[in-house]
């Protein structure tokens, strides 16, 4: 019959004397679904029970399931008379009370890649290959068309765990080696497949910037900070953090003049009024103010401006859309000393150096009043909330 392989990461394919059946078919779902499962348990008989189990135990109670199994086995056989006609009945074989595969696999690739990254050496150097060889075959999840199957969850979730297990191991010696190019491709590959992976993000960063490219390094921050941002409303750990300022503003080995310093310093796509920056810069701006109001005695205020809806819950698409102009008004009606930035979903927070309480609540009113001139339309409730910022107190 010839040599049978069989792709599960990343898609579902069987490949063999040079034709390709792919699970592109999405009419064919519960087909391909038991096409999959024979294909894992081709070692023993599955009893008929079981598959009607497995395709309709979270479906209401078929009219008569065998007959219902019995159609599905046809067409998953002929799926596989793409092959050759004889196909279906050769792959797939009724055994007493069950089915069964019936014809040898040469490769699994989700069983190949398990063995090479459980495979133990006591060669950093064969293990390094071995690794480097399962990574490849790892093009994705396992049955990614198949994710929602009670059965593929548990494999899927030990295999994309595995990947990054062995990915960082991978990286760990391939960095003993000087490897770092290497090195870095495997973080970004983890980091596309792993998306919120604070872990890889680090190391990244931190061999960008071993490598010079500190741009690089802030970028790799700013894309993890703005996806979790954006889908949970979160920021990075303080650990992520602690990297990204080490990386990126970690101290330079050359010595800079003074017009570098003042290049450095100066802000070369300024915007009309305040300071917007995120909210790691905003803490530090707080830090200074404080330790500023300790000596010279001025009041300064932090305000937590507040998006909701007036009515019903605003999806996710409108609060974003509303928040950037909110943004436009907090921006504009702000003088040029003052910082801002946006702390959660549907949050802004403030900072105004010198001033009073009353002057505070005049600068919110006139925002608010702004906002709703701008945009008359939008159907929100904008609060604020002032607490006065305390001052450092020296030991």
């Amino acid at each position: 019959m010839g040599e049978l392989k069989v792709q599960m990461l990343g898609g579902f394919a069987l490949r063999l004397n040079g034709q390709e059946l792919l699970d592109t078919d999405t009419r064919s779902k519960k087909a391909w679904i038991l096409l999959a499962y024979l294909i894992c348990q081709r070692e023993n008989t599955v009893p008929q029970k079981k598959l009607i189990d497995l395709l309709w135990g979270e479906e209401p109670n078929s009219v008569n399931p065998e007959n219902a199994l019995r159609i599905t086995m046809h067409r998953t056989r002929a799926l596989l008379e793409q092959f050759s006609p004889a196909a279906g009945r050769s792959m797939i074989q009724r055994r007493r009370g069950g089915y069964q595969w019936g014809v040898p696999v040469e490769e699994v690739d989700a069983e190949v890649f398990e063995r090479l990254c459980r495979q133990k050496t006591e060669d950093p150097q064969q293990r390094l290959d071995n690794l480097l060889k399962a990574l490849d075959i790892y093009k994705g999840d396992f049955l990614p068309r198949q994710s929602a199957e009670v059965w593929v969850i548990p494999i899927s979730t030990y295999l994309h765990n595995l990947y990054l297990s062995s990915a960082r191991e991978a990286v760990d010696l391939l960095s003993a080696q000087g490897r770092t190019k290497e090195a870095m491709e495997i973080c970004r590959r983890a980091i596309r497949l792993e998306p919120y992976s604070e872990t890889f993000c680090q190391i990244l960063m931190q061999m960008l910037a071993g490598s010079g490219d500190r741009k690089g390094a802030a970028e790799v921050f700013e894309t993890l900070n703005k996806r979790l941002f954006d889908d949970f409303g979160i920021t990075p750990s303080e650990e992520t953090r602690a990297v990204y300022r080490a990386a990126v503003y970690a101290p330079e080995d050359r010595l800079l003049s003074m017009d570098d310093v003042m290049s450095n310093l100066s802000e070369s796509d300024a915007q009309p009024g305040a300071l917007q920056c995120d909210y790691d810069y905003f803490r530090i701006l707080c830090f200074a103010a404080s330790r500023t109001m300790s000596r010279s005695g001025e009041a300064a205020h932090v305000v937590l401006v507040n998006l909701a809806a007036a009515e019903k819950a605003f999806p996710r698409s409108s609060v974003d859309r509303i928040m950037g102009q909110l943004s436009q008004q907090i921006r504009l009606n702000l003088r040029r000393g003052d910082a801002f930035c946006q702390c959660t979903v549907s949050q802004f927070a403030i900072l105004l150096p010198g001033t009073s309480y009353e002057d505070t609540q005049k600068i919110c009113d006139r925002i608010l009043k702004a906002f709703h001139r701008a945009y008359p339309y939008i159907n929100a409730n904008v609060s604020y909330l002032i607490r006065p910022l305390a001052a450092d107190s020296e030991e």
